[in-house]
């Protein structure tokens, strides 16, 4: 099973590779990540996704507890949110109509071209992974030149923040 994991740490050095260290010296696999300040400077989100069960999750959730430095983990699969990504991707866009076919298919999955060359765009596009994915698989009779995504970021839907819950 799929799980989303955010977790509210403070902005220091060290921290990123404390948990992602922690995480695989105990054999666990993160499909993804993401991590940036917050509304506050002197903490950081990481947003991180990993594949397992409910004991998976469990043994994971108190591993990040144990760690001085990470304030508050969540397991936000488990509620209704928002999660994106998003990528940039380097595509040939030959003298064949290339180029118009690539504007089209990026305007129908609302991304834009942000790069133009004379033999490649770059398009940006955002959204869930399954988007991305068939973005993907679309840009790939044109040639993927270089592609890079970022890790999935994810928020609980409504009016309540979990750090809002604390206060």
């Amino acid at each position: 099973m799929r799980h989303v994991l955010s977790a509210l740490v403070q902005n220091v050095p060290g921290v990123l590779s404390h948990v992602s260290g922690m995480l695989a010296s105990r054999g666990y696999n993160i499909n993804s990540l993401a991590v940036g300040e917050t509304e506050n400077p002197e903490l950081s989100r990481m947003t991180f996704v990993v594949v397992g069960d409910d004991n998976v999750l469990d043994q994971i959730r108190k591993q990040l507890e144990k760690i001085v430095t990470v304030v508050r983990v969540d397991d936000i699969s488990s509620q209704d949110f928002v999660e994106r990504d998003l990528m940039l991707i380097k595509v040939k866009a030959g003298q064949n109509g290339g180029r118009s076919e690539i504007r089209e298919l990026a305007s129908i999955f609302r991304g834009r071209i942000v790069d133009v060359s004379p033999a490649e765009v770059i398009v940006e596009i955002s959204g869930q992974e399954r988007k991305i994915e068939a973005f993907i698989d679309l840009m790939r009779p044109f040639g993927i030149v270089e592609l890079v995504r970022t890790g999935r970021i994810a928020m609980v839907r409504g009016g309540t923040s979990p750090v809002d819950e604390e206060k």
